[in-house]
């Protein structure tokens, strides 16, 4: 989904993480906002992760790289409550870095055990138990097993920007929370809302004199959207006929959608829907249109 308004999303939010400043993110429903803050804090692959955590080294090397965690606001929730979750949610990160370290040291540490061992193995080496390599040997081993033990008390939270979503459904008591592990926590933040979260939050001068950034979520244009499907992009999990489609399926699709991502995911999951049901091949403004017939998205 690399479109001009998600570049602008994330030079907002890398502007935020940089200077450690509040960013306020608003736009109608359905542009795409959630989709990007996703995106952009890779919260997919963390979550995949923690699904299963026995999945391969180089997931846990992707998601510890981050430094962005993802968080929706809950619909009700008490300032202790949401100073838990937020918590609880920004230990998914630090936990995965512990985890990485962790098993880098524990590595390290076995490698350490075994040069010991055949040191003081007599048959290997008979005069080796009582040696100075043997020695240093011995205390490198017990250094590292104690630099192993302190991984989880050392290493710190890598958490360098908090995105929260659904900020509209903070109270004031919620946003005084948010404040606070804001001013604490040496960190970024984004909330993400609905237009008129702005002016809300002008009552508050509090935590209003605290933003640094407001970045406007605008609907797709003509051109971005018809970008994306010339690139052949699906939502996930999606397959369509690859590009280049009939221009006039592409032009309905623009017309029919009016730059609401949402919708956009929406009909096209039905054109798959249309396109297996009736052995199709090829994408036309009909397959558009039927699909469009069994969705609640307005007239064309």
């Amino acid at each position: 989904m690399e479109t001009l308004e998600h570049r602008r999303f994330t030079e907002f939010c890398d502007a935020c993480k940089r200077y450690r400043y509040i960013g306020l993110c608003y736009g109608a429903p359905g542009v795409g906002k959630t989709l990007s803050a996703l995106h952009y804090a890779n919260w997919a692959r963390v979550q995949a992760y923690w699904n299963h955590p026995c999945q391969t080294k180089a997931l846990l090397k992707e998601i510890t790289k981050g430094t962005v965690v993802f968080f929706t606001s809950p619909v009700v929730s008490s300032p202790g409550h949401l100073e838990r979750d937020i918590r609880k949610t920004r230990s998914l990160l630090h936990n995965a870095a512990i985890e990485r370290a962790r098993r880098y040291e524990h590595a390290r540490m076995k490698r350490l055990l075994y040069r010991a061992e055949k040191l003081r193995d007599p048959q290997r080496n008979p005069d080796g138990y009582r040696s100075d390599e043997a020695f240093k040997m011995e205390n490198a081993f017990h250094e590292q097993r104690d630099r192993a033990i302190r991984v989880a008390s050392t290493l710190p939270d890598p958490t360098a920007l908090l995105v929260i979503d659904e900020a509209d459904r903070l109270k004031v008591a919620g946003l005084e929370q948010v404040r606070d592990i804001f001013d604490q926590g040496r960190i970024g933040l984004v909330l993400i809302g609905m237009p008129g979260i702005e002016k809300r939050l002008a009552r508050y001068p509090q935590f209003y004199s605290r933003i640094g950034f407001v970045h406007e979520f605008r609907p797709l244009d003509a051109a971005a959207i018809r970008q994306l499907l010339d690139q052949g992009w699906t939502p996930s999990g999606v397959h369509l006929p690859p590009p280049p489609w009939d221009q006039e399926a592409v032009a309905a699709i623009i017309r029919m959608t009016g730059g609401n991502f949402r919708l956009l995911n929406r009909l096209l999951t039905q054109m798959e829907r249309i396109l297996e049901i009736n052995a199709l091949r090829e994408m036309s403004k009909a397959v558009v249109e039927a699909a469009r017939e069994s969705l609640v998205i307005g007239q064309a």
